[in-house]
């Protein structure tokens, strides 16, 4: 069983009011062996009713920063179509001072076309989404890194560009990406990521994939152990259950496990769920 270096969760900001969605977060800042907590980057909800609450991820994540001081806070993932990826560059060390160093900045090629199309998002062809996404990659590591970025890509093009003041984590915030491509997700996140997030499936599709991701690694020169390999664990009614699962992707490799919460109405059920998970793993 791979050593579990992270234990985090993740709320929806959907189908929810917004004081249970800040209780859930207040109830895990009380728990040590959480150390973060995500959101997702969506405007509609992506579960049920397309029609209800979504608080928009960015904003929520700021708030959430300022009524904790110990949680690590991302969103799991981040749409790159969304957000020109130099003014995400500028978000993410804003957020980063403004936190006291403790954002983990996920980002992904972005999937929902529903969304995107009803607010008049250009959204590409997955190919070209990808390639959207390694560029922004670079975009993002240079203008955090360095003093000046110049950047001529098919996507994106930036002249002597600053990006100031610079987040207090250097050489930057880890880059979570996330995603399960094999030819083109997982190359990029051999090449950028700190962090490479499983979104979902079993923990042998976990593991299969972990192994392509290797190879990758292997294939642009990078060592495997620079790559936190993540997954979501779905956090059932019953902790045991979730528990189990959680073993299950450790026992594949996992080294980060988010714990992915539905329902904010119980925080709990996350009290219960963190004890026996963390119970499980020792």
């Amino acid at each position: 069983m791979a050593r579990v270096k992270r234990i985090t969760f993740k709320t929806l900001p959907t189908a929810t009011d917004w004081a249970p969605l800040v209780d859930m977060w207040l109830e895990a800042e009380k728990l040590e062996v959480l150390d973060g907590g995500w959101l997702f980057d969506h405007f509609y909800p992506i579960y049920g009713d397309p029609t209800g609450p979504c608080f928009e991820g960015w904003t929520a994540l700021s708030y959430l920063a300022g009524r904790t001081s110990r949680l690590r806070l991302g969103l799991m993932v981040t749409g790159n179509p969304y957000r020109h990826p130099a003014v995400l560059a500028n978000m993410a060390a804003t957020f980063d001072v403004f936190s006291g160093g403790r954002l983990d900045l996920g980002l992904g090629a972005g999937w929902n076309e529903k969304e995107a199309s009803a607010y008049g998002i250009p959204f590409a062809p997955l190919r070209d989404r990808l390639d959207q996404l390694e560029e922004a990659c670079q975009v993002i590591c240079s203008l955090l890194e360095q003093t000046r970025t110049t950047f001529r890509g098919k996507h994106y093009q930036l002249e002597d560009a600053y990006c100031e003041p610079k987040p207090i984590q250097q050489p930057r915030p880890p880059l979570t990406i996330g995603g399960q491509g094999e030819r083109r997700t997982l190359r990029i996140a051999a090449r950028f990521a700190e962090d490479w997030n499983f979104p979902g499936g079993t923990p042998e599709q976990f593991a299969h994939k972990l192994e392509v991701l290797h190879g990758h690694c292997a294939a642009v020169g990078r060592d495997p152990a620079e790559i936190t390999p993540s997954t979501h664990v779905i956090a059932t009614d019953d902790p045991a259950k979730t528990a189990a699962d959680a073993v299950a992707f450790a026992e594949a490799g996992a080294e980060h496990l988010c714990l992915y919460f539905f329902d904010n109405s119980d925080p709990g059920l996350l009290v219960r769920t963190v004890d026996a998970v963390s119970s499980a793993l020792a």
